[in-house]
């Protein structure tokens, strides 16, 4: 793709880019508001600060992308593959993650505050210091992630299954 597309695309002057292939693109501090962007590819594309919000991420494909700060509030990340995606700090505040591959993914400090994350697999994701309060984890696959200093107020879904084998310390306080 070429740098004159790439920067109609950052400056929020392309919405609709259903099915394109960016991988590896430079999408850094991006204005995607309400883009359309289902089964999008963007494997390893640069997207930290990018705006999100309201986006359609629908099956698309971030698999090793860097959304570190990015602020998806709200977006639809139905059935999206994000294994391996850097997402600390990112905002995805009632954000659809329904049946979405978490796998192996930063979530250091994000914000899923109210997202849903129904079926979602966060197999070894790391979700120290996320917040979660408010989200939905029925059946999410939390095997072996890391939920250290995660804010785990008012989930709803879970049960013994999915947290079970989660990475939950005890902290005590003195």
């Amino acid at each position: 793709m070429s740098e004159k597309r790439l920067e109609e695309i950052r400056n929020g002057l392309v919405k609709d880019l259903e099915g394109a292939d960016l991988s590896g693109a430079d999408l850094r501090g991006a204005d995607l508001v309400g883009a359309n962007l289902r089964d999008v590819i963007l494997y390893g594309a640069d997207m930290r600060e990018a705006r999100l919000n309201g986006a359609d991420l629908q099956d698309a494909r971030l698999n090793g992308a860097n959304l570190e700060g990015a602020d998806l509030t709200g977006a639809n990340l139905k059935w999206a593959s994000l294994g391996a995606a850097n997402l600390r700090k990112a905002i995805l505040y009632e954000a659809n993650l329904y049946d979405a591959d978490l796998s192996r993914t930063n979530l250091i400090r994000a914000n899923l505050e109210g997202a849903d994350l129904r079926k979602a697999s966060l197999l070894k994701a790391n979700l120290y210091e996320a917040n979660l309060i408010r989200a939905n984890l029925e059946g999410a696959n939390l095997e072996g992630a890391d939920l250290t200093g995660a804010k785990l107020l008012f989930i709803t879904g879970i049960g013994y299954g999915p947290i079970a084998f989660a990475v939950v310390p005890y902290t005590s306080e003195s």
